[in-house]
């Protein structure tokens, strides 16, 4: 499930995509991230993604006509019946294209009815996108953190993706879940595409202007979660994105839990976790993190 941490900790750092400074071009975390993961291989239903478009807007569009955000199904006319509801629920992308095709058997590329769509939510949007450019062989991972765009004021629980331009030099950010519905009732004025700097802050950022006491982190969360140890659980979901490991926004491992708080030594390691996630990116730092905390993965014995 975790690739040899000796062969991927010679990565340089890399730019983030907000920085505006071109990545030196770390070829070991191109490659890491260019492979799929336990999340979001697609397994026995790889052939299905053989039809489809190898550029980032069309494979975003593919996204959003086979799924449906549960949190914004009224604005496509849509009333969910309790059971879709469950869908949410789908862990791997292997089995989100299994429920796809059960609700419509046309390819992937050919856009459903809100109605036939799969119930997701921005995770499995960012999961979905990042397996499909993976399996068109374009760097991507998945990234936990929060955006402002959403609630005036507030910084909202949200996932999106980032994928290694060739062109650009660099990672850019994607938000797969904002199709033209959306973009229209929440008021966006930037490209989803390319999301600007401050429109999403990963968990490490607000983790560490929470810590510094420059974000109140009551500010932070969705509908009624909020507070440090929701940016806890986000920063640490982070970690386990960049490691490939995409899991669900309510799996949880104990540094996760809302009940306990964190000893010194463990505020020491959120820490550390936010340094290597937040700003510029260093991918040999959340591998290291990653292969060397048990706490900072899922527990023994979990599978998706």
């Amino acid at each position: 499930m975790r690739c040899p941490a000796a062969a991927l900790l010679c990565a340089t750092a890399l730019a983030s995509p907000g920085c505006g400074g071109p990545a030196p071009g770390p070829a070991p975390a191109l490659r890491y991230y260019r492979s799929q993961g336990p999340i979001t291989d697609p397994g026995g239903l790889a052939a299905l993604y053989a039809p489809l478009p190898g550029d980032v807007p069309s494979l975003c569009a593919v996204v959003q006509g086979v799924m449906l955000h549960i949190f914004m199904a009224d604005k496509y006319g849509v009333a969910l019946p309790e059971e879709r509801k469950g869908e949410v629920r789908l862990r791997t992308v292997e089995r989100m294209l299994r429920r796809i095709r059960e609700l419509d058997p046309a390819p992937l590329a050919v856009r459903r009815e809100p109605s036939r769509r799969l119930v997701g939510n921005c995770r499995d949007h960012s999961a979905l996108l990042c397996s499909m450019l993976r399996h068109k062989g374009i760097p991507a991972r998945a990234r936990c953190g929060f955006a402002t765009y959403f609630i005036p004021g507030r910084y909202v629980d949200h996932w999106v993706a980032e994928y290694w331009s060739a062109e650009r030099r660099r990672w850019v950010r994607v938000d797969p879940q904002l199709d033209g519905v959306q973009v229209k009732a929440l008021g966006i004025s930037f490209d989803p595409l390319d999301l600007p700097p401050g429109t999403f802050l990963p968990a490490g950022e607000v983790w560490r202007m929470c810590r510094a006491g420059r974000l109140d982190p009551d500010l932070c969360g969705i509908f009624e979660m909020h507070g440090l140890w929701f940016v806890r659980g986000d920063l640490v979901r982070d970690l386990l994105a960049l490691n490939k490991v995409e899991i669900l926004p309510w799996d949880w491992n104990g540094l996760m839990e809302r009940g306990r708080e964190p000893s010194a030594s463990e505020y020491r390691l959120l820490d550390r976790v936010a340094e290597a996630t937040a700003g510029d990116l260093s991918f040999a730092g959340a591998r290291a993190l990653y292969e060397s905390e048990p706490s900072l993965r899922m527990p023994p014995g979990w599978r998706p």
